[in-house]
């Protein structure tokens, strides 16, 4: 299928099974394909800083249902890093008008964790997915993203960091702040990075420790219980605890 497309004269600067990468000092191109697939179903090409001519296979327009096949096609990573903006692998919520983002790689419980605070403590899962991480008037914000995955939940709202949230499957429920090395080793591992750009590795590490300076990051180990709520709020809102007892 591959074929079928006009490519540019461009030397070849990262190659994977799903993806093959070209490009010179100032622009990009990409033939995209999906992960076990044996054909490209769409071709990006940049003319300017601003501008892309994008070609889509015809016999694989129907898989553009899905949110992670359609926006891979634009590259949007690469513009959000232009405007100093991350994009996160994250289950996003809002409670008590903050932001907490729940990180960890796939099948970890990001949307369980999140499931779990509108159950017992009645937040709103912004995105399931994703979050783009961005500053506002001088603080981190999560903001909405058109991917959520399976989770089919994609909200479109801007909201302050309270905490991101570092999951780790455990039998024990058991919350503890990581240092800024540490925090910034794992959100490395779940933010889009194209790793051939050596200018957009290195403004990402760039935001990455600004971020980490600024907004606290922990390691949650925990089960899929009440109890890994109640001792993730202990140390987010240690007022709100302190409160409780002073009541009591």
């Amino acid at each position: 299928m591959e074929k079928k497309f006009t490519l540019p004269s461009q030397r070849a600067i990262a190659k994977r099974s799903d993806l093959l990468v070209m490009g010179n000092d100032k622009y990009e191109s990409r033939l995209i394909g999906s992960l076990g697939g044996t054909s490209y179903y769409a071709f990006y090409k940049e003319i300017s800083e601003c501008d892309a001519k994008i070609q889509i296979a015809l016999h694989k327009t129907s898989d553009l249902l899905y949110d992670t096949v359609f926006t891979s096609i634009f590259a949007l990573e690469r513009q959000m890093i232009r405007r100093d903006s991350m994009i996160l692998h994250c289950a996003y919520i809002k409670y008590r008008g903050t932001a907490i983002l729940f990180s960890a790689p796939s099948e970890t419980g990001k949307s369980t964790q999140a499931g779990l605070w509108e159950r017992y403590r009645g937040s709103e899962t912004v995105n399931g997915d994703r979050a783009l991480l961005r500053k506002i008037d001088g603080r981190w914000t999560a903001c909405g993203w058109p991917v959520c995955g399976t989770s089919e939940i994609c909200h479109l709202e801007d909201i302050p960091i309270h905490a991101v949230v570092m999951l780790r499957q455990g039998k024990e429920n058991h919350v503890e702040r990581l240092s800024p090395v540490q925090a910034f080793a794992q959100l490395y591992g779940q933010i889009t990075v194209n790793q051939w750009n050596r200018d957009f590795v290195q403004r990402t590490v760039e935001l990455i420790e600004d971020l980490v300076a600024h907004v606290p990051v922990w390691q949650l180990t925990c089960d899929i219980s009440e109890n890994a709520v109640q001792c993730l709020e202990t140390v987010l809102f240690p007022e709100d605890i302190s409160g409780r007892w002073d009541l009591l």
